[in-house]
């Protein structure tokens, strides 16, 4: 039995035995015991700065925080939290389930400032989805040219459990038949840490470019990246992304 087959093998068995922490379970909180709020927290004070930049060099660590950003979304019956990240002035990208039925979708960046966002689009192929901003975002990053290999480093940069900006590091493990959505095809699986909140973060290489976007976690810790290679097909495709309904519209 080859690696991959192995990985896959492993994996296969954590999904099936264990269970597998994706889509809504990954970012939703608990559900709200009363009506849901007309507003969230506001971000106020600055979040306390990452302790460690991960694999990233000084100057990659600080355009990492400044292209992150938490999004908060009061959604149909629920709260949760998840992550984006900047691809260019007025346009990010998250996990579809982030944003999916979103009522009053909430955009903050590190420094504690709010972004008012105009519109949300998803994918049907993969968990990805686009948010456009009405402000213009802090700084975006370069995506890279092409999939990592296994054994190269990764520092994923997000807001678990929609509280401080965090970095963790680790490497690609290596490939894996994506479990939550058969269509999508191979996806990558890496070692570093993500918790609820995380989903959408840029997985980055050790020089700070996009090399996928988290979206789900195993429950033996592994953690599931939609790789670059696809978030660029869908990007340069136009139709590859429609409106996403809102609790409002339907």
């Amino acid at each position: 039995m080859t690696g991959r087959r192995r990985l896959a093998a492993a994996l296969a068995l954590a999904v099936v035995g264990q269970g597998l922490v994706g889509c809504a379970a990954l970012d939703a909180l608990p559900a709200m015991p009363s009506a849901v709020p007309t507003s969230v927290v506001p971000s106020g004070t600055l979040p306390p700065a990452p302790t460690s930049t991960g694999n990233l060099s000084p100057d990659g660590f600080d355009q990492a925080q400044r292209m992150t950003v938490r999004i908060r979304n009061v959604g149909c019956g629920s709260l949760s939290t998840g992550t984006g990240f900047a691809i260019d002035e007025h346009t990010l990208v998250t996990n579809k389930h982030v944003v999916a039925d979103s009522a009053q979708p909430r955009l903050s960046t590190y420094d504690g400032r709010d972004v008012a966002a105009s519109a949300a689009s998803t994918a049907s192929l993969a968990d990805l989805a686009i948010v456009r901003t009405v402000d213009t975002l802090p700084a975006a990053p370069e995506l890279a040219p092409a999939d990592p290999a296994a054994g190269d480093p990764v520092t994923v940069v997000g807001y678990p459990l929609g509280g401080a900006l965090t970095i963790t590091s680790g490497t690609v493990v290596g490939t894996s038949t994506d479990p939550l959505h058969a269509n999508l095809g191979d996806v990558l699986v890496t070692d570093a840490p993500v918790e609820p909140g995380n989903s959408g973060s840029a997985a980055l290489d050790a020089d700070g470019r996009v090399i996928g976007v988290v979206y789900a976690k195993s429950s033996d810790g592994f953690s599931y990246v939609v790789p670059v290679s696809t978030l660029r097909a869908l990007l340069a495709d136009e139709s590859a992304f429609a409106p996403s309904p809102s609790c409002t519209t339907g």
